[in-house]
């Protein structure tokens, strides 16, 4: 079964384009204009993963207020931010909503496509783990290979498969630095370092705001993270 995109742009002709491309490489292509439009669509049924422009019409800020409302209805859906902006405050805005990649238009088709088959790589990997790793703990962390669940001291945490990936790759292996690079690759990720850190950053909030002591994700200056493992997990 065809991969269910959404592409939500208000320029007509790059949605136009973007929805073509993706449709002849074997994808099942939604495309709206608007947020109100895209809103009432996913409320009848969720893609497999969305394209968002942050700007939509007269909406200066539409795409985040539509990428705040899809984490509402789906912790793990991929999303992509797609926009003309490249602000690091956009960025970081951009992740800190939920996003699991943020690109700008100048990115070619090829690479576009290569990093949208990286998010549903990682999507099927969760779902084929082998029975051994099903499960990981480490300390007050419990993590659900298979239906892609995180706990902290048995509190649901809402990660997106991108932050579930970067938990998963540091508590794999804890007392371990994981430099930026090998969190990228273990994630299926082609993004600068200030991407990975806004990850982090999001991954310890979330966490934070279960366990105000939480400090198991510790920053090794110059190399990368590392989980403490049992001692720094349980504090």
């Amino acid at each position: 079964m065809a991969r269910r995109i959404a592409i939500v742009e208000d320029d007509a002709g790059i949605r136009a384009n973007y929805s073509d491309a993706l449709t002849r490489h074997g994808y099942e292509v939604s495309a709206y204009s608007n947020r109100k439009d895209a809103e009432a669509a996913f409320s009848t049924r969720l893609p497999d993963l969305a394209i968002i422009d942050i700007g939509l019409g007269a909406e200066v800020d539409g795409g985040f207020e539509l990428c705040r409302r899809l984490r509402s209805l789906s912790a793990s859906m991929p999303i992509v931010f797609l926009t003309a902006r490249d602000s690091d405050f956009d960025v970081v805005s951009g992740l800190r909503l939920g996003a699991d990649d943020y690109l700008t238009k100048d990115v070619s088709l090829p690479h576009l496509l290569a990093r949208i088959a990286a998010l549903f790589r990682r999507m099927d990997a969760l779902s084929a783990v082998p029975l051994a790793e099903d499960a990981l703990e480490r300390g007050a962390l419990t993590l659900d290979l298979k239906r892609m669940i995180a706990r902290w001291r048995d509190v649901p945490v809402e990660l997106t498969v991108t932050e579930f990936w970067i938990v998963h790759s540091l508590a794999r292996n804890p007392g371990h630095v994981k430099s930026r690079e090998q969190l990228m690759r273990d994630a299926s990720m082609v993004v600068d370092e200030g991407t990975i850190t806004s990850h982090i950053k999001r991954i310890r909030r979330k966490l934070a705001a279960i366990d105000e002591q939480f400090n198991a994700i510790e920053s090794v200056y110059g190399m990368g993270y590392r989980w403490r493992g049992a001692s720094g997990a349980e504090h």
